[in-house]
């Protein structure tokens, strides 16, 4: 647990208040528990038999081959699951042709050691190129849509072939329609979340995030926009089963939970085929609600460094946040994008978690320990996004020097997270710690308004450096213009300053001189 010696120490701020809203409160977020195997309607066997049930005249005539394949990987290593997650397949980590007995974000196969990522279901086309990682094809299927060229061959009304094999299947139970004919329906909906002390109270979207759902093989996703609407493209008649998927499409991904996936999954249960509407509150299961808040969080800072807006970098793309409930601090080791490649310097201070390396490196870790409401997730992921920012100027040399700097002022000064500011290096922080506490209030007081916050002044460095200089007429994106892997100190940030802006340099003078 000790990822706090690399870790930024946060102000904590008070709960507020939230509203009850009830859907979903019933639904465990813990590991899956599976019933008996189901018979699989998709079957090229079970549908032939349908369509033979239906059209005994025509079947004959009708040539049923496969549109998809229902498969599972077993990946061995981090490459071959980002290999793996590069083909943008819907990959569940529970075989799909199974009675849910108990709802849940997770399922681990007991055959594999739970220090292993576990096998990866999936469907895909029949000529797939399989890569060189370890598969099983379970069925080959076909579904009606992904087979364009014979849906209306001979009259026959694939829809009604489709509800008819989950009826000879003994699934009709999860046939949403009548069993008489009906129309399917392409599943829509909302994803809100409730911010206590923002927006009224009112609810607003979560944004960017990966709206899964599917019946057997049967799959479809969508993202959701800015306002948390979102709608599926296929069309279903059976009840689905939807999920959360914390893979935004802003380029981050929310992870860990014990659980080896590149991003955490939320169950929504099982709905209608209609789509399911869905409000996030601070009353709702803790672990739905804190990815709610990190994904809109990072979806917020994306869009705000925008040109038109903060005009700063963007965070590198594929950003991995991992977050831990047990933890008090955040971090920005950036580990997936090259920073600190010895995991052996890592080890005495992972622990237990130091295994989990071989398959994921995080770049951000937020500690959710003492931060229970929306506001104080918020300004951590907001500050550690901006180390990333300026991670993403700087480089790994640069990042190398901050984190040793930090691991090793812990262990001096016996649990000072930013030591003392004495030793060799520590320029580094200095700046780095300006800059991301500057940032997090900027975010934080453009979200919530009142008094501008005083992140980070009790420290050794001074982030309310950065506050005069905007009030003297110095831009934010012109002080992160300066930040590069040449500003390695408050007085290297100074000449760079004076050197950028000429025109200011007796005021830039007066405000350094004052600290």
């Amino acid at each position: 647990m000790t990822l706090i010696v690399m870790s930024c120490s946060e102000e904590g701020m008070q709960t507020g208040p939230g509203i009850d809203y009830e859907y979903g409160r019933h639904l465990s977020h813990e590991k899956i528990v599976l019933g008996e195997r189901l018979e699989n309607p998709y079957t090229t066997e079970n549908i032939t038999k349908a369509l033979q049930d239906l059209y005994p005249t025509k079947a004959d005539r009708v040539d049923v081959t496969p549109t998809d394949l229902y498969v599972r990987f077993l990946p061995k290593s981090e490459a071959e699951l980002d290999l793996l997650e590069s083909y943008d397949l819907n990959l569940m980590d529970h075989p799909m042709d199974y009675e849910i007995i108990r709802e849940g974000d997770w399922y681990h196969d007991p055959e594999v050691p739970d220090d292993d990522v576990t096998w990866q279901y999936a469907v895909v086309p029949p000529d797939f190129d399989f890569p060189d990682i370890e598969y099983e094809i379970i069925d080959e299927c076909y579904i009606a849509e992904n087979d364009a060229g014979t849906r209306s061959d001979e009259g026959i009304d694939w829809e009604e072939v489709e509800r008819r094999a989950y009826i000879l299947t003994g699934n009709a139970d999860m046939i949403a329609a009548p069993l008489t004919k009906a129309a399917k329906v392409q599943p829509s909906g909302r994803i809100t979340i409730v911010d206590g002390h923002a927006n009224d109270g009112k609810p607003f979207g979560v944004a960017g995030v990966r709206v899964s759902c599917n019946s057997f093989v049967k799959f479809d996703h969508s993202y959701t926009d800015v306002d948390g609407y979102y709608q599926m493209k296929k069309k279903f008649s059976a009840k689905l089963r939807y999920r959360l998927v914390f893979e935004n499409k802003k380029g981050f991904s929310i992870g860990f939970n014990m659980v080896l996936v590149p991003a955490s999954v939320s169950t929504l249960g099982k709905s209608g085929p209609e789509g399911v509407n869905v409000t996030v509150t601070q009353e709702s299961e803790e672990k739905l609600f804190r990815r709610c808040v990190v994904n809109n969080a990072a979806y917020e800072y994306y869009s705000a460094c925008a040109p038109d807006k903060l005009n700063i970098t963007l965070p590198p793309k594929d950003i991995r946040i991992w977050l831990f409930n047990t933890l008090q601090s955040s971090s920005a080791v950036m580990l997936h994008h090259g920073a600190v490649l010895d995991h052996d310097v890592l080890a005495p201070f992972l622990g237990d978690f130091t295994p989990l390396l071989k398959y994921f490196s995080p770049d951000i870790t937020i500690g959710t320990e003492e931060k229970k409401d929306y506001r104080s997730i918020y300004a951590s992921v907001c500050h550690e996004l901006a180390h990333a920012s300026h991670f993403a100027k700087v480089g790994t040399d640069y990042w190398n020097k901050y984190i040793f700097y930090v691991i090793g002022s812990y262990i001096s000064t016996g649990g000072i997270t930013y030591g003392d500011g004495k030793s060799a290096n520590s320029g580094y922080c200095e700046v780095g710690e300006m800059w991301a506490y500057y940032l997090e209030s900027c975010m934080y007081h453009d979200r919530y308004g009142g008094s501008f916050p005083t992140f980070g002044t009790s420290h050794w460095f001074y982030p309310q450096i950065f506050r005069y200089l905007e009030e003297k007429g110095i831009a934010l994106w012109e002080i992160f213009m300066v930040l590069d892997h040449t500003v390695t100190s408050k007085e290297a940030l100074r000449k760079a300053l004076i050197a950028s802006c000429p025109d200011k340099a007796e005021v830039i003078e007066q405000i350094f001189n004052r600290y």
